[in-house]
């Protein structure tokens, strides 16, 4: 039956999404917050509205947090290592001493004046020399036996092969590092495994990088040839200061003095170089490993790794744990074309290699000044 237009139409419950008996104040769109907001049109086999998953993104935010130093510190290492200045030195020939137990290095301090400006010669009172010579010579071991640095004066009279008997320094003369090595694997059968030389403007470049070196003075010392005024007491050393510290012979006992220096100037470097406040401070830390690694000339077979760890031998000498000495002394002379020289003293200063060849602890008896 026809309904008419003036007959009255029933009001729909769901008019306008609310009961028209209901609160004519309420949220029309209350039942759909849960769903984010979002309006249910209805349909054939809906059911209750889907909530989308949020993709978790702080494990690759963790991950990349932690790959990223990673990368940049091995990055980092790869570009020091290349750094590294290297040259063919360790090379077998016939009758080389066999590999002997523990670490041996051969750290060789020279005289080149490469990277210095001709006003920095003039203001380190370096001269003016080209090439490069021996300055200082030290072998450091490390082993089971502990750890020791022993000095070989440059002026040692010593079997050079090829060039008859001389100065322990006319080896590096006569045929660079490459001989001197062999030099000193014959005159102390020690087996040389790594190479480290350093000359005068890295030597003040590296010193300078890391603030300068913490040097007790025994006694006021005055050398205008090594452009050195030093009044005694514990001080800071600069780049320049140091040069001249560890050049300075103005000693009664001249080189064996000078020596002594050397190696303490080195021990109180390395322990300075891996202190807290230059390892984790990036205005020290970077300066030096750029110094280190642009300064420094190794064997091609060593890398970054064995100069850290030949750093950390010596700085532990330095600290007690180990032995510095000179090799045994037993008098001098002189010959021509050679000049004054020194003699070892031949049977403290085997046992004290032989010792270093075992691996053992270096006897009491033979550790001097």
């Amino acid at each position: 039956m026809a309904r008419s237009r003036h007959d009255p139409v029933p009001a729909d419950p769901n008019a306008y999404g609310r009961d028209p008996y209901g609160d004519p104040y309420a949220d029309p769109y209350a039942g759909d917050q849960l769903a984010g907001g979002r309006i249910d049109q209805g349909g054939f086999g809906d059911g209750p509205p889907v909530r989308r998953r949020r993709r978790r993104r702080w494990p690759a935010i963790l991950l990349a947090v932690l790959l990223v130093p990673l990368l940049l510190l091995v990055a980092g290492y790869f570009y020091l290592d290349s750094r590294l200045k290297r040259e063919t030195v360790l090379t077998d020939y016939a009758g080389r001493v066999a590999d002997t137990p523990g670490t041996n290095w051969l750290v060789v301090g020279s005289d080149s004046r490469a990277g210095l400006s001709k006003a920095d010669q003039r203001r380190l009172k370096t001269g003016f020399t080209a090439g490069r010579r021996t300055d200082s010579m030290m072998l450091l071991h490390y082993g089971s036996g502990g750890t020791s640095l022993i000095s070989l004066p440059r002026d040692s009279y010593v079997p050079i092969p090829g060039h008859g008997s001389n100065k322990l320094n006319a080896a590096f003369a006569f045929g660079g590092p490459k001989l001197l090595v062999q030099t000193v694997e014959k005159s102390t059968g020690v087996h040389i495994d790594h190479y480290a030389e350093i000359g005068f403007g890295g030597f003040v470049g590296v010193v300078d990088a890391i603030g300068g070196v913490d040097i007790c003075v025994k006694e006021r010392i005055n050398d205008p040839k090594a452009g050195l005024k030093l009044q005694p007491g514990c001080q800071t050393l600069n780049g320049g200061e140091a040069l001249g510290y560890v050049r300075t012979r103005a000693f009664a006992r001249a080189d064996l003095e000078r020596v002594e220096h050397q190696r303490q100037f080195f021990g109180a470097l390395m322990k300075k170089s891996t202190s807290p406040g230059v390892m984790l401070n990036p205005f020290r830390a970077i300066p030096l490993a750029l110094n280190a690694t642009e300064n420094f000339l190794v064997d091609d077979g060593d890398h970054l790794y064995d100069l850290v760890r030949m750093m950390w031998a010596m700085k532990g000498v330095s600290g007690g744990d180990g032995v510095t000495t000179t090799v045994p002394i037993g008098g001098g002379g002189s010959a021509a074309g050679v000049g004054s020289y020194i003699s070892w003293d031949k049977a403290r200063a085997a046992t004290l290699f032989e010792a270093l060849k075992q691996d053992q602890k270096i006897p009491p008896s033979v550790i001097t000044k």
